[in-house]
């Protein structure tokens, strides 16, 4: 019994370290978040207080938008045809233009 535990003992003592340089190992090479473009849903883009600038800017109002639940999961270019003319490839160029201006994160 007396040389089970100290075999548990010893074994706890050698992995600990493996463990810890395990996770600091997949901490490293966790894939960064990908970047957001104008091909990023809205919400996506309204959560973020750089690109939800940009939106109000050249969508003023749109954060606000009383059928935000309904399109947010779309992307500009998915929402346009349905906008009545509110969202057009000028202005989603235009956004596009400002974000890529965005300092890199």
């Amino acid at each position: 019994m007396t040389k089970t535990l100290a075999a548990f003992a010893a074994l706890a003592l050698v992995a600990a370290p493996l463990t810890s340089a395990t996770s600091a190992a997949v901490a490293q090479t966790a894939p960064a978040p990908a970047p957001l473009t104008v091909n990023s849903p809205i919400k996506a883009l309204l959560a973020n207080p750089a690109t939800k600038a940009i939106l109000d800017k050249h969508l003023p109002g749109l954060a606000n938008h009383p059928a935000l639940p309904q399109f947010q999961d779309m992307t500009l270019t998915q929402v346009m045809p349905m906008s009545q003319g509110a969202v057009t490839a000028e202005i989603i160029a235009a956004i596009d233009t400002d974000i890529k201006a965005l300092p890199a994160r």
